[in-house]
């Protein structure tokens, strides 16, 4: 009896493992699901490539997140074949998590100590731009970086950080509406323009904006001088930015 019931149990493991086997052929296995996965969450990384110019986002705590993440998304877009520009990489004085002002928690890429070669540095903004200017560490920061950069970026208050650094002294530079008076009385050097009338200027390697979603005018100018005027409009449409200009409601 004991070597019937065993027999059974063998031909049952034995059917079990064939309907397992067919089935493992006809639908998608634990592997596939796992390699479907591990595409997923890494193929979206861009690697940091020695011979492409790197563009520098200065993060602090209290930072505001679109004047980090303009920047990151207009020059992390690829060229119309795929083909990656630039390196972006985020920045602040240690490894610590930032947190925004909107509550948003970043990781930076690096640090002031191992910060690579800069191409371009963009400064931005707090609401409360105290504690930043008053700190040497990224004051000095942004002098060092300005020494290799071929174009430095303000958005927003971020013009204060540059007015205390000192290095675009004589030189055209817009803040915040409403803040341009008090950053010409603070930094006398600068040749404050109107905010409630200029929205973004150059002058030299130096840019600047009123801050927050005209981060993207700085964004888009620049990566349109230093790649086309058709890879802008490229990005424009990634970005669907014609919705925003024409937006209609139905």
């Amino acid at each position: 009896m004991t070597r019937i019931i065993i027999f059974n149990l063998m031909i049952l493991a034995a059917i079990l493992f064939s309907c397992d086997s067919n089935k493992s052929k006809n639908e998608p296995g634990i592997e596939h699901i796992n390699h479907t996965q591990t595409d997923t969450l890494t193929k979206h990384l861009k690697p940091f490539k020695e011979d492409l110019p790197t563009i520098g986002l200065l993060m602090y705590n209290g930072v505001l997140t679109t004047e980090v993440t303009a920047a990151a998304d207009v020059f992390t877009k690829p060229t119309e074949n795929g083909n990656q520009l630039f390196n972006v990489i985020t920045i602040a004085e240690t490894a610590n998590p930032i947190v925004s002002e909107e509550g948003l928690k970043m990781i930076p890429d690096y640090t002031f100590e191992n910060c690579p070669k800069l191409e371009v540095l963009f400064v931005p903004s707090a609401y409360d731009m105290y504690a930043q200017v008053h700190n040497d560490k990224i004051v000095s920061f942004i002098k060092e970086k300005n020494k290799e950069t071929k174009y430095t970026v303000s958005n927003c208050a971020g013009a204060q950080l540059i007015g205390a650094s000192g290095i675009a002294d004589g030189k055209k530079i817009v803040t915040w509406i409403g803040g341009g008076e008090q950053l010409q009385k603070d930094y006398p050097n600068l040749l404050v323009q109107d905010d409630s009338l200029v929205t973004y200027v150059e002058d030299g390697k130096f840019s600047s904006s009123n801050g927050n979603l005209a981060s993207y005018i700085s964004a888009l100018n620049l990566v349109e001088k230093m790649t086309s005027p058709e890879h802008r409009k490229f990005v424009e449409s990634y970005l669907y930015l014609d919705r925003l200009q024409n937006w209609k409601e139905f």
